[in-house]
């Protein structure tokens, strides 16, 4: 157990958990900047397979994030990353609670709550950008993550359909080489 590493994945996660306004999704591309690009603890394709995965199981987006600490150090490192995670932003989520309800006739309130919105949607969207270019490694992953980005936002159709169409594409093009 290395101690300096799991002090290193305790402070990345903390700082993380206080910018992490939309939630797991909206925070993936600096979770992907800090655990690819600037430690260096996984690749690009490991951080995709993470995503993946997290978002197959069942339970919160939030999951990313201990198996990224299981990857780096076990399982140390997977209970020190979701602490980390957790605690602080619950934390500030239980504050702002208290303080939103407190104040929650005063017109900044509202403002704020307006603001926040459109921020959220953005880094969301950004996550989306960021997974895409992490993931997609031919035309036809990217021609896959695009059909199913338009089949959601232009449809009213069950996002199934998307699902199983995505897989029968790449598996005719794999078989196809």
């Amino acid at each position: 157990m290395d101690l300096n590493l799991l002090g290193q994945i305790a402070q990345v996660f903390c700082m993380l958990s206080l910018i992490s306004i939309g939630g797991a999704n909206a925070t993936l591309p600096e979770i992907k900047r800090q655990v690819v690009d600037v430690h260096g603890w996984m690749s690009g394709a490991d951080f995709a397979n993470a995503f993946a995965l997290s978002n197959a199981a069942p339970g919160p987006n939030i999951i990313i994030v201990s198996l990224i600490g299981w990857q780096i150090s076990g399982l140390f490192g997977m209970l020190v990353a979701t602490t980390a995670i957790m605690v602080p932003s619950c934390s500030l989520a239980y504050v702002a609670a208290r303080v939103l309800s407190t104040y929650a006739d005063r017109a900044w309130v509202s403002v704020l709550k307006e603001a926040l919105t459109p921020i959220a949607l953005g880094l969301i969207l950004a996550s989306g950008v960021t997974m895409m270019k992490a993931a997609d490694h031919d035309v036809i992953t990217l021609l896959i993550s695009l059909g199913t980005a338009a089949f959601v936002v232009v449809t009213s159709r069950n996002v199934l359909w998307a699902l199983g169409a995505g897989t029968a594409v790449n598996l005719i093009a794999s078989s196809l080489g």
